[in-house]
């Protein structure tokens, strides 16, 4: 087994008053030859944004663009005509494609917004740019992997333009899952709150890891935990 872990405490970011973001890999000032992704995998930032504070209308292309709201409300727009509040449970897709510009803010004035933003090279450039929302209650996600993101749209996920599926699960202390990983396909850990094990390995809140070379992923919680499993080719 190939066990890489990002410890949380070792990620770059910036704390601008109004944002305190975590990068797990190089984003724009913060720049490490060696942590640029993993596999198609570009972008892990776990950002926490001040009530009234966000980002302002600006450009991407050429990327999944995926957000996953922990805590707090994210109000989102975008030139495709999108406008909304996500809120706990709601994760958004993006496919930025030929061209999209949006913005995002905390669509509180009284609590901080806690979300990951991910994002995820299409498997071809100047793609037709969409924009899709799931709302995933913590239900779907006890004790077992839910499906997020797909490049299918299989069992309700929001599809990508990628061979890469993402699920999330909350595992109460003691509780295991299990994903088995296909011939030649790596997998991403990244804990979004409390401790687990994977395959035996210790990971705590904020902190990754990549797997690779085993049959099957095991993640077992140490206490109430949460984390995204990503399936990469």
């Amino acid at each position: 087994m190939s066990f890489i872990r990002r410890p949380s405490t070792e990620r770059g970011g910036e704390n601008m008053g109004w944002l305190d973001s975590k990068h797990s890999f190089s984003f724009g000032h913060y720049y490490d030859p060696g942590h640029m992704g993993y596999r198609a995998l570009r972008v892990i930032n776990e950002d926490r944004v001040r009530p009234g504070k966000g980002f302002g209308r600006h450009g991407h292309r050429d990327m999944e663009i995926i957000s996953y709201v922990v805590s707090g409300a994210l109000a989102h727009a975008d030139t495709l005509g999108s406008k909304g509040v996500l809120k706990r449970g709601d994760v958004q897709a993006m496919s930025a494609g030929t061209g999209v510009e949006h913005s995002e803010f905390n669509g509180s004035d009284a609590e901080d917004v806690h979300f990951l933003q991910i994002w995820i090279l299409p498997e071809a450039g100047n793609l037709p740019s969409a924009y899709a929302q799931i709302n995933v209650p913590d239900e779907e996600k006890r004790d077992r992997l839910r499906l997020l993101v797909s490049p299918d749209g299989a069992e309700g996920s929001l599809r990508i333009n990628q061979d890469a599926r993402l699920y999330a699960s909350i595992l109460e202390a003691g509780a295991r899952v299990e994903h088995q990983l296909a011939a030649g396909r790596g997998a991403w850990v990244q804990v979004v709150a409390g401790t687990l094990a994977v395959n035996g390995k210790v990971l705590e809140a904020g902190d990754g890891a990549a797997i690779e070379d085993v049959d099957t992923v095991t993640v077992t919680a140490s206490d109430t935990a949460e984390f995204l499993l990503f399936d990469l080719a």
